[in-house]
C-alpha cells in the first residue's frame, strides 16, 4: 500500500511511502556512526561532527544499540504538517529490546518536486 504525501494540520499521518528509503539510510549512518556516509545521502542536510556525536551519545545514554528499521516501523511512526515542512518523529528499534523508547525527530521540507531531510534530534519519546 502507498501511503500518501498529506498537508493536514490538525491529524499527525503515517510516513509517505516516498519518504521512507531515504529514513533508512539516515538510521543506518547514524547506527553505524559514519558522518561521511550521513552527509552523502541525497536531499538530507549534512551535520556537524557536533551534532552527530550528539545524536551517538544519546543512543549510549540510552544503553542500548540501534538496530534497522523493520516494517513495523511505519505503523507507528507519524508526521504533520507545520505550515511549511513536517515533522516527523520515526521510532527506533534496538537490538536489545526490539521497538525502543527511542525515536529520530525529523523536518521534511519540500523544495519543489523533492524533499529536504533534516535530522533534528534522538531522544527518549
Amino acid at each position: 500500500m502507498t501511503v500518501p504525501i498529506v498537508k493536514d494540520e490538525e491529524t499527525q499521518q503515517p510516513i509517505p511511502t516516498i519518504w521512507r528509503d531515504t529514513i533508512v539510510k539516515i538510521v543506518d549512518a547514524i547506527r553505524f556512526n559514519n558522518i561521511d556516509d550521513f552527509n552523502a545521502i541525497p536531499y538530507v542536510k549534512g551535520v556537524s561532527e557536533k551534532d552527530a556525536e550528539g545524536f551517538q551519545e544519546n543512543i549510549e545514554d540510552y544503553g542500548c544499540r540501534l538496530t534497522n528499521l523493520p516494517d513495523a516501523t511505519w505503523q507507528s511512526s507519524t508526521c504533520q504538517w507545520m505550515r511549511e515542512y513536517w515533522d516527523a518523529l520515526i521510532d527506533l528499534y534496538t537490538v536489545e529490546e526490539g521497538e525502543s523508547d527511542l525515536a529520530l525527530y525529523l523536518r521534511v521540507h519540500e523544495k519543489g518536486q523533492k524533499f529536504e531531510f533534516e535530522v533534528m534530534s534522538i531522544h527518549v519519546g
